[in-house]
């Protein structure tokens, strides 16, 4: 009998106490999502008021991405040491001091560097938040839970979109547009107060008694304790990123990074210029099918968060891969090919790398024990940034030298090697206890 069969049923002070860290964990996405999504909006009527390149253009959408490359393995880390609850908040204190910055800046190397410090925050956030609501969540549900920090960032993502053109057309200012990240920041931060610390870290340093006090208080006591195996925690002496390369973890270090890397990679180029990309395709309303395709990415994660409890980690990764490629083919190959074509393909595209998106939150958490868990979804965070941030920061000069065609192409060939990969080295952690899900070896697993 798997371990999601015997965990017992929540009193209710338990459940409302599961549903707020929950709540409070998606918020943070969201506000990923948010801050990485309104500068797809601005970059044009900030760049020409700033007299930019379209290569400064690009260093600005993608400066976030390498914030998040150096703010995930260093926050990750830092959790893994010093705990949850103290790195939770801190990373929200950036968010809201450098949104805030965001409407200070007077030349484009400023915001450059704001944009850096942002995108650190949000590395911290993803390190950090998963892992922490995992290790909170019973293993019945769990990956539905997890999941649901991907549609609040999709959400999130949306939402900036639609604030920011709103603005635009009120004839607001891009340097207030972006100030506004500041407030679901703030709102964050407050929901945030009183959290308690991880229980499962807490055992991993040796301190049991304050971890069952957690437990008991919060999450339905001695029984909980026993079903969901924390008794099992390692205590382990190897930790930070050495660790992760260790003949035990180097095969699912190595397969999240590359997952998540070529889930991201594509997205990010295409969405952050969304409106460039379109309008190089001859699309006369690119507006309308920037709101578009954000608004089918973010019911494609909805979609996700619903079924994966039901077909499982594997096949929600492996399956959509082949179809983003298919998609971004048709787009990049087909030249001259009608319009309803052409949004289909960024239809499919944009809700198939939605629904397996959720699995950036659940596989990561689950597959690193939880001595080196936020320094594993760290690292991970990193890796997945570095293709994303030179996808994000060449995509315009691409798009002014080989043409969209090529670029589309390329991103295609990106899922293609996400999907081999995960092929060979996608498990199946479906319906697991996390102690168990942290045992189980990045390999070739069944379908």
């Amino acid at each position: 009998m798997v371990a999601s069969e015997t965990v017992p049923a929540q009193p209710r002070e338990d459940r409302r106490f599961l549903r707020r860290i929950t709540f409070t964990t998606a918020w943070g996405q969201g506000l990923d999502g948010y801050d990485l999504g309104i500068i797809s909006v601005v970059l044009i009527p900030l760049s020409a008021e700033l007299d930019i390149s379209p290569m400064a253009m690009g260093l600005i959408g993608a400066a976030a991405l390498v914030g998040i490359f150096i703010g995930g393995p260093v926050f990750g880390y830092l959790t893994d040491r010093f705990g949850r609850r103290k790195l939770f908040n801190i990373d929200i204190l950036l968010f809201l001091v450098a949104g805030i910055a965001q409407g200070l800046v007077g030349e484009g190397w400023q915001l450059v560097i704001v944009r850096l410090v942002l995108g650190m925050a949000i590395g911290a956030e993803y390190s950090i938040g998963a892992p922490m609501l995992a290790e909170f969540s019973p293993a019945r549900g769990r990956g539905r839970r997890l999941s649901m920090l991907e549609v609040c960032w999709f959400s999130g993502f949306l939402a900036s979109v639609l604030v920011g053109y709103a603005l635009l057309e009120l004839g607001v200012g891009w340097r207030l547009i972006l100030v506004t990240s500041a407030v679901p920041a703030l709102v964050t931060l407050v929901l945030r107060h009183g959290m308690p610390e991880s229980p499962r870290w807490l055992i991993a340093k040796g301190r049991t008694d304050e971890a069952r006090a957690i437990v008991d208080r919060y999450m339905g006591g001695e029984a909980y304790f026993a079903a969901e195996q924390f008794a099992d925690e390692s205590q382990r002496s190897g930790t930070g990123i050495r660790a992760l390369f260790s003949r035990e973890l180097r095969g699912r270090t190595i397969f999240v990074c590359v997952f998540w890397a070529c889930q991201v990679a594509p997205y990010f180029a295409i969405f952050t210029f969304a409106p460039q990309v379109l309008s190089s395709l001859d699309l006369t309303n690119e507006t309308a099918g920037t709101i578009a395709t954000n608004g089918l990415a973010a019911l494609g994660a909805v979609v996700g968060m619903l079924v994966i409890e039901r077909i499982g980690r594997r096949r929600m990764l492996v399956i959509p891969f082949w179809i983003q490629a298919a998609a971004l083919f048709v787009v990049g190959f087909w030249a001259g090919a009608p319009t309803w074509v052409i949004i289909a393909a960024f239809v499919f595209y944009a809700f198939f790398n939605a629904l397996s998106s959720n699995l950036e939150a659940v596989y990561p958490a689950e597959l690193f024990p939880t001595s080196v868990r936020t320094t594993g979804v760290g690292v991970a965070t990193a890796a997945s940034r570095i293709g994303a941030a030179i996808g994000t920061w060449l995509l315009p000069v691409g798009l002014d030298t080989i043409g969209v065609g090529p670029c589309m192409v390329i991103g295609g060939l990106v899922c293609v090697l996400g999907a081999i990969v995960s092929q060979v080295m996608a498990p199946e952690t479906t319906g697991k206890s996390l102690t168990d899900s942290a045992r189980t070896a990045a390999s070739r697993t069944r379908a």
